[in-house]
């Protein structure tokens, strides 16, 4: 199985185990790696309660280091963060960065100005919204993380298709811009299998996306976003024939943000 690097911890109060239950569950679906990257603080205050705040940063440390000595040998553990996307953040992503020697940060849109619109509380925006409005709004954002060059990892692509609203037409013409800026960046995308777990049924990104990706050469991760033990590497087995499909034969893996190749079995 490929590794899985986009996993959280109850640090940011929407996930729930301890380290040694991950990692017993990391080495029980065969993983090749297990990955750590909780949601990371905004500022050192308080920003939303879907975080750790900065004062949790050392128990943070701690939990890496509990998962580490419970693998034992038994499986490389990896340490990131996932880093929100915002109007001038790149200070802070590069604060963070500089914290400790990460293997990879994750970039993520949730936030389109104040609205965090995969958030189940805040549906009654999308009323309010016009979808291509948003959509354009959204791949606008997603571009401008790429061509950032903060992150080795690039979240859920087509998050923003959480409760199903899509535009009508041909969507092409949102994620080719985005594939564009991707692929300059260097940067991995993650198929991310939590979104078969959501409204809209279907793994982040969608298999037109994932086609584009694998015909630009955006290299690729496969991500459970497991916020308790028994979601990780949740159907991977899925996700590797639907990479498969749209032509890739290998994930990578990252060690100090250095990236060599897994090849599929």
């Amino acid at each position: 199985m490929p590794a899985d690097y986009h996993t959280h911890t109850p640090l940011c109060h929407h996930a729930s185990g301890d380290p040694e239950r991950y990692v017993d569950a990391a080495i029980a679906a065969g993983l090749r790696e297990y990955g750590i990257s909780d949601h990371a603080p905004v500022g050192h205050g308080y920003f939303d309660n879907w975080r750790m705040l900065y004062s949790d940063l050392p128990s943070y440390y701690d939990w890496i280091q509990r998962a580490k000595d419970h693998a034992a040998g038994r499986l490389p553990i990896r340490a990131g963060l996932e880093c929100d996307w915002l109007a001038g953040c790149h200070s802070w992503i590069e604060h963070l960065r500089g914290l400790r020697p990460w293997d990879y940060l994750i970039g993520s849109v949730h936030y389109l100005g104040e609205w965090d619109f995969d958030n189940p509380h805040h549906l009654s925006h999308w009323d309010q919204r016009n979808v291509e409005e948003v959509w354009s709004l959204y791949w606008k954002e997603y571009a401008a993380m790429a061509e950032s060059q903060l992150f080795e990892i690039l979240g859920h692509p087509d998050l923003i298709k959480k409760f199903c609203h899509r535009p009508d037409g041909d969507l092409g013409r949102f994620y080719e811009p985005a594939i564009e800026a991707i692929a300059v960046s260097g940067a991995a995308i993650e198929l991310n299998t939590a979104g078969w777990h959501k409204p809209c049924a279907e793994a982040y990104p969608c298999f037109d996306f994932l086609e584009l990706a694998r015909a630009a050469g955006i290299p690729l991760v496969i991500s459970s976003d497991a916020h308790a033990p028994g979601e990780v590497a949740r159907d991977f087995s899925l996700a590797i024939k639907l990479a498969k499909a749209a032509g890739y034969r290998e994930t990578i893996l990252l060690d100090r943000g250095v990236k060599t190749l897994e090849f599929f079995e």
